[in-house]
């Protein structure tokens, strides 16, 4: 079951080889970030209670950040995996990052336009690859620039709390990016692209102004997952896509609205915002870490 709220659909995924976790405090050093060398990690999640959080989720989690790839149809295909492990109880409440590649996200309603052949060709002249997600929403668009959080956990009936999570994670990323200096609430901008009520946008001088995080649900029996796109840096190429490929849809919106965080706060990293996140998620789940033999 598929429940859109945002910029894209909640199957974001996890490379099964070289993967890496940030230590236990939340924040995240030079070794743990993607791009930079280092040893793999693997984050355990024994914890013997203390903490809430905002989702009402567990209280510990696997935290796994994965370096870049080129596969972006395989990562989107890898979050279907992760989630399906976790409801059959062979993998542990997970939250994974990574910087996707670009990638052109299209909803089944956007490959059923008579445009969407004009729309894939547009976004691949543009160096980003187009692919169609198995559930609603409109085209979106992210690179490396980006931020992607794939949150994964079990649950009886992953059905009930699906509107209060995406209250609870619209929250929870709101404060993360004002954190780092933005503006940050929760709601629609105007003329969005893949338009949704618990957008994260920024706002200048007070003004409602650029779609900065764009979430989306997926549940199964025994399992949920939130996945989020954070967009950083770069939109330039972001605003350029979604131009033409909803001019081939056919479809409304105001270009003006898909920016970046560093739009509105120069200078603002996507490291800096993975910081920051990794920080916010250890007020309030128990991060325990613990080295693991390098994938062969």
């Amino acid at each position: 079951m598929f429940i859109a709220h945002g910029t894209q659909d909640a199957v974001l995924p996890v490379h099964a080889t070289s993967r890496r976790v940030v230590p236990a405090l939340g924040r995240c050093p030079p070794s743990a970030v993607p791009g930079r060398a280092a040893a793999p990690w693997v984050l355990t999640t024994a914890y013997d209670g203390g903490m809430s959080t905002p989702w009402t989720g567990a209280a510990g989690l696997a935290l796994v950040v994965d370096p870049a790839t080129d596969d972006a149809a395989h990562d989107l295909d890898r979050g279907i995996e992760f989630l399906r492990e976790v409801g059959a109880g062979t993998r542990p409440a997970t939250v994974r990052l990574y910087r996707p590649s670009p990638t052109v996200a299209f909803g089944q309603r956007d490959a059923r336009l008579p445009g969407f052949p004009d729309a894939a060709d547009a976004s691949s002249a543009h160096g980003f690859a187009p692919l169609v997600r198995r559930a609603g929403g409109r085209a979106a668009a992210y690179h490396r620039g980006c931020l992607i959080v794939d949150h994964v956990e079990p649950a009886a009936d992953a059905v009930v709390g699906t509107r209060a999570r995406f209250g609870a994670f619209g929250d929870f990323f709101a404060r993360v990016l004002t954190d780092v200096g933005l503006d940050a609430h929760v709601g629609e901008v105007a003329g969005e692209y893949c338009p949704g009520e618990f957008t994260v946008h920024g706002r200048r001088a007070g003004v409602p102004e650029v779609k900065l995080v764009g979430t989306a649900q997926r549940v199964v029996a025994g399992a949920w997952l939130f996945s989020s796109v954070i967009v950083v840096e770069d939109a330039e190429p972001l605003r350029a896509v979604l131009t033409d490929v909803y001019a081939a849809l056919g479809l409304v919106w105001r270009p003006a609205t898909a920016g970046a965080a560093q739009d509105l706060a120069p200078g603002v990293t996507v490291d800096d915002v993975e910081t920051a996140l990794l920080a916010a998620y250890a007020d309030v789940v128990h991060l325990d870490v613990q080295d693991a033999p390098r994938p062969v």
